[in-house]
């Protein structure tokens, strides 16, 4: 199955976390806090832990993020852990990864398992996709 939508970042709150000892690379490495709101197929809210090496000026590095989403996904409402990240030299996205975390949801989107993506349109609308099924229900009530 896949559901999409699009997403806006209400919040993004930069973090002073830095790794003990610090090792100094060119491109500056930084953690912040995410807040989202999504629209379309996948309605609702998802808290984020960002982490990236990233060249603001040169739009140039890779990121890898961590969300906890609260919403409704194709019709079905609950909780689930998704994972994500990519690298640009500026211009592209390459190296992506997305994965919904095992055994994470809960509701109506308990057992839920699969990928997705992530695109940026060239007018900065942010679009988010979910490829998904369910675990099989367990049988004889098995756990």
């Amino acid at each position: 199955m896949r559901a999409s939508g699009t997403f806006t970042v209400s919040s993004f709150v930069p973090s002073d976390l830095k790794p003990v000892p610090e090792v100094e690379t060119r491109l500056p490495m930084g953690v912040a806090t995410i807040v989202k709101s999504f629209e379309g197929e996948i309605t609702g809210r998802s808290t984020t832990l960002f982490t990236a090496a990233f060249d603001q000026a040169a739009g140039v590095g890779t990121y890898v993020a961590m969300e906890a989403f609260e919403g409704v996904v194709d019709g079905r409402e609950g909780t689930f852990n998704f994972v994500h990240s990519a690298a640009t030299s500026g211009d592209d996205r390459a190296n992506e990864f997305f994965a919904i975390a095992p055994s994470s949801g809960t509701g109506a989107l308990t057992g839920i398992r699969g990928g997705g993506g992530l695109a940026v349109d060239e007018d900065g609308r942010h679009r988010i996709w979910f490829d998904f099924d369910f675990d099989a229900a367990p049988v004889d009530g098995a756990q």
